[in-house]
């Protein structure tokens, strides 16, 4: 058994190396589904019928079809229409617009979740819609949001194992390939699983120290991924 993990210690810089890519392509990907949940959210509520059914056309294709289905259409299926993408940025891409159409009904409904009277006082007291939307609504939105939005966070993390279909070495796809090296089965997906625990917590606690600071009096946060996942750290500053 010891000679075993010994074999195995000698992987560990590929580890490394296969969760900071993890990391790269959680947070790239998390980036975009943040954009494109608040513009495809606004254009959901916009007073545009064209907005609102391109919106709902988009997360409705998008939830209602397989992640890893949409993975493949980005990687295989735009190199035929000219646009020839590696399996890092098209990972980035398929799970940006995967995490984006979930993101967009969140923000959807904290947005609708303000009180109508507040926008009505204020748009009395003569502030501009950019004002009212940016002073008035994104706050109160973000706060009652955030949680859930660290939900989909982790979720984002779990679901860059997908892309193992595509050859992309993060850590799911590079634990496959020492284990074809190795056949240390246990050992090999026992690390593999220790190091989405690890990053997994990392980011958890990271977002409760984030909601500390940012909103007055703190969140407290107790997320679950759809898979089950454990509670977030509670964030205890003022």
């Amino acid at each position: 058994m010891g000679y075993e993990w010994l074999t195995l210690w000698g992987y560990v810089p590929e580890f490394i190396k296969a969760s900071w890519l993890t990391l790269q392509v959680t947070v790239l990907s998390f980036v975009l589904a943040v954009a494109l949940g608040l513009l495809t959210a606004l254009a959901s509520v916009s007073a545009l019928g064209a907005l609102r059914f391109i919106a709902r056309a988009y997360v409705e294709i998008i939830r209602n079809t397989p992640v890893l289905l949409q993975i493949f259409i980005v990687f295989f299926g735009l190199p035929s229409a000219g646009i020839a993408l590696d399996a890092y940025w098209a990972g980035v891409i398929a799970l940006g617009l995967n995490v984006g159409a979930y993101l967009s009904e969140v923000f959807r409904a904290g947005i609708q979740s303000v009180p109508r009277g507040q926008l009505e006082a204020a748009a009395i007291l003569g502030l501009e819609r950019t004002q009212i939307f940016t002073e008035i609504v994104l706050p109160q939105a973000a706060r009652a949001v955030y949680p859930t939005i660290v939900n989909y966070l982790i979720q984002l993390l779990l679901g860059t194992s997908l892309l193992s279909a595509i050859a992309l070495p993060e850590l799911t796809g590079t634990a496959t390939v020492i284990n074809s090296r190795t056949l240390l089965y246990v050992q090999t997906f026992a690390v593999t699983l220790a190091a989405y625990l690890v990053l997994s917590n990392a980011l958890s606690w990271l977002a409760g120290q984030l909601g500390a600071r940012v909103f007055h009096p703190p969140l407290l946060i107790r997320a679950r991924t759809r898979s089950g996942g454990w509670p977030l750290r509670r964030t205890n500053r003022a």
